[in-house]
């Protein structure tokens, strides 16, 4: 595999930066497209980097950084509602893909990320063909108080408290203990820059449960979707997924003991494995 390409794409009058596996590829594989969650300090790089690697072998992996997040650009007329992120979002990706030359991909997305790929399904149902949801927002579940101290991060914006909710991103904090100081400082940067800021407080201030995905569409859409969740999520309740799997005609769940938010750290080579039977399968 060639390395991992950043770079800026443009879309509907601004720049996207995306990471791309495969950026010559011209069409010769399928194509993977992550979406990266909402915490403070989120962009494709801190969710995506150590993961993109287990699937690019096989698929062109497109990781960007979602409008109001990382170094795309940050609108200065920013939408007024976390509803008008998401469409924003939404546009954001088709976008991306339109202008890569894509017209169809498989979806992975990560929280916040989750819910953006099944608006995406929604809006496009045409342009993607599996889905991947991981510790998805969009389902039926209520604020936990560690979602409480992430939407309200900026009440205090130290490096102790994003310390901790880095921490309890994680069931085993010992996973991260050799690069725990270098991974805080990393996001404490890119949070403490201003336009990261403005943007984080305008989408958060409206409710989280704005991203909820109506019953009503999931039952629509007939897509294969692999729903996974750790069990000691404390930021989506695994009881959300459950809700998502039950409402969609074709998906599987899968529960990771010992697991918390993130999927693609704790326990990050056995859902790939599980993700690239997933996207193999012809049925």
């Amino acid at each position: 595999m060639s390395a991992i390409t950043e770079r800026f794409v443009d879309t509907i009058g601004y720049r996207t930066l995306i990471w791309d596996s495969h950026p010559d590829d011209s069409g010769k594989r399928e194509t993977v497209i992550l979406l990266h969650g909402g915490g403070p300090g989120a962009n494709a790089k801190s969710n995506w980097i150590e993961f993109i690697p287990e699937i690019a072998g096989d698929y062109r992996v497109i990781a960007p950084d979602l409008v109001g997040y990382g170094r795309t650009d940050h609108p200065e007329d920013m939408p007024g509602s976390l509803t008008g992120w998401i469409r924003m979002r939404i546009e954001q990706v088709l976008a991306v893909m339109d202008q890569l030359g894509i017209e169809r991909a498989h979806l992975v997305g990560n929280s916040m990320g989750g819910s953006v790929a099944m608006h995406l399904v929604m809006t496009a149902p045409d342009r993607f063909d599996r889905i991947s949801l991981m510790g998805s927002a969009g389902g039926e579940s209520h604020p936990t108080t560690e979602v409480i101290k992430m939407v309200g991060f900026y009440k205090d914006p130290s490096i102790s408290a994003l310390e901790n909710l880095t921490k309890w991103f994680v069931h085993d904090e010992s996973l991260l203990s050799a690069s725990i100081a270098d991974i805080v400082a990393e996001r404490h940067r890119e949070v403490m820059r201003s336009e990261v800021r403005r943007s984080y407080e305008c989408f958060f201030s409206s409710s989280p449960t704005e991203m909820a995905v109506p019953p009503s569409a999931l039952r629509r859409m007939p897509h294969p979707f692999l729903v996974v969740h750790g069990r000691e999520d404390r930021f989506v309740l695994p009881e959300s997924s459950v809700f998502l799997q039950r409402h969609l005609p074709n998906a599987e769940l899968h529960i990771f003991n010992h697991c918390g938010h993130w999927v693609q750290v704790e326990k990050r080579s056995a859902y790939a494995d599980l993700l690239r039977r997933f996207l193999a399968a012809k049925n």
